[in-house]
């Protein structure tokens, strides 16, 4: 019989596999299915070990996920994502032909017991076993439940093993699920409209990236994963849907870093009638709401691998916003906005800020604020009112038209939300997608151009990107860490 602290040197892994096997074997002779059938459960193992009741009947299922072999009489663990709960089995309790199939069980095992709770000597809440089905042999040992799995690429390519093993890593997944659901319904409750846009676009519009691309054989034409699934919302505010979200998945074909994954989800909503400053405080709420339902508070820690508090983010309202220009001249310097590009470019060699030789003006202020402002704001930040250039479809600022009506919201050290009074006036959305389209004048999206002129009402529009929300409310370090199955480059 396994030990609870089963941890299978490498050496001994292929010995481990053939016990398994023979185990296997063995149930088959025994008239056992080793891969189970359905099992009617009355109660989870977290959830009954939760609200505990001595003397009731109950039937649980779970993994085993530790085995204490004391002879004659053996407690093990079962297990589901949200806890354990302690099973006794005694073989006079089951019977010989029952025991015989009971050893051959082991950790990773999953099992079904009838039986009825009790208090051990030292208070631990069991079930004492009157009956065992198994439901499916594991051939291959678990990790160790001492250590966890510790190696990333086994972490995030057998995302399965770090379910099984680390107890932080099935915690964020929970509490992304949970909050992925509660943003829905709090947009629901807010009369915003839930609705799917096409992922296979002709054109990928809404912004600039780098599509992936494929090709629809029926249709003999080229298309993409959309990029961004904007344009096509704003066509549903022309169809007179005025509250509407989309809880997507979008596609960018370029790096892959701590904070970006080519594959991610992001909220997109719009508002008609609405503008930035509604939006971001509806995004303000919203990000609160969720921190103090699923994370305790508004002071969310982020801690090391030992459990040392590395950093503290203050989500406290109201949340501080700013005019990127004074933000940039705040660290770049305060004669920054009246400094010529070749200036700009002797500046930035002094504070550091690398620039590339084909750069524009507009492009050496974005760099500054990315290393400069960006990448130093920990608390939450609504940076208002960026050059026009940055976001081509924002509205125009009605005093300054060198900058649009947004907010890019700044939340450790990164992007979380932009939002934007949306650019509704077809003949100036044309010109700016010109400007940003330069000779590839064939990127530009004719049809959402069309549905512009039918009348799109003011609105106001957010992106929230999942991911890294996720990430700063969780304390992951790593895109990786709040994303299920990431991107990794192929085994050899």
């Amino acid at each position: 019989m396994s030990e609870e602290t089963e941890v299978p040197p490498m050496e001994d892994l292929g010995t481990l596999l053939k016990v398994r096997r023979e185990k296997l074997d063995q149930l088959r002779a025994l008239g056992v299915d080793p891969f189970g059938q359905g099992f009617e459960t009355t109660h989870a193992p977290g959830a009954l070990r939760e609200s505990f009741t001595e003397g009731l009947e109950v039937r649980v299922a779970g993994r085993i996920t530790a085995l204490r072999d004391m002879g004659k009489s053996n407690f093990l663990d079962l297990s589901d994502l949200n806890g354990r709960i302690q099973a006794f089995v005694n073989q006079k309790e089951i019977g010989e032909d029952a025991w015989a199939i009971y050893k051959q069980l082991d950790i990773g095992d999953w099992l079904g017991v009838v039986g009825e709770t009790f208090l051990t000597k030292t208070g631990e809440p069991s079930v004492k076993v009157k009956e065992v089905t198994v439901l499916s042999k594991s051939l291959r040992p678990m990790p160790s439940k001492w250590h966890g799995v510790v190696d990333p690429q086994i972490k995030y390519r057998q995302r399965y093993l770090d379910l099984i093993a680390n107890e932080r890593s099935r915690e964020i997944f929970k509490k992304r699920c949970l909050m992925v659901a509660e943003i829905r319904r709090y947009l629901q409750d807010r009369g915003f409209f839930e609705v799917e846009t096409p992922m296979l676009q002709d054109v990928p519009g809404g912004a600039a990236a780098q599509p992936f691309e494929t090709h629809h054989n029926a249709l003999g034409m080229d298309m993409y994963l959309r990029i961004a699934p904007e344009l096509y919302l704003k066509r549903l505010l022309v169809g007179g849907f005025e509250k509407v979200f989309e809880l997507n998945r979008s596609f960018r074909n370029e790096g892959i870093s701590r904070r970006h994954n080519p594959e991610f989800t992001m909220l997109e909503a719009y508002w008609a009638y609405a503008d930035f400053e509604k939006m971001a405080d509806l995004v303000e709420d919203l990000v609160c709401h969720l921190a103090e339902k699923y994370c305790g508070g508004l002071l969310i820690e982020h801690r090391n691998a030992e459990g040392e508090v590395i950093k503290t983010i203050d989500l406290s309202r109201p949340w501080k916003r700013a005019p990127y220009r004074d933000l940039v001249a705040a660290a770049a310097g305060d004669d920054w906005w009246s400094l010529d590009t070749a200036a700009k470019r002797a500046r930035c060699q002094d504070l550091g800020v690398e620039v590339s030789p084909g750069m524009e003006d507009y492009e050496i202020s974005q760099q500054v604020f990315e290393k400069l402002v960006e990448e130093k704001t920990i608390n939450p930040v609504f940076v208002t009112h960026v050059s026009k250039e940055l976001v081509p479809l924002a509205k125009q600022n009605v005093k300054d038209d060198s900058i649009v009506d947004v907010y890019e919201l700044i939340i450790n050290g990164a992007e979380i939300s932009p939002g934007y009074s949306e650019l509704n006036d077809p003949d100036v959305q044309r010109r700016r997608l010109e400007e940003q389209a330069g000779e590839e004048i064939q990127k530009i999206d004719e049809d959402f151009l069309l549905a512009l002129e039918y009348g799109m009402p003011p609105a106001g529009g957010i992106g929230i990107g999942i991911d890294r929300l996720m990430m700063m409310l969780t304390g992951a370090e790593s895109i990786r860490d709040v994303v299920l199955f990431p991107q990794l480059k192929r085994k050899d």
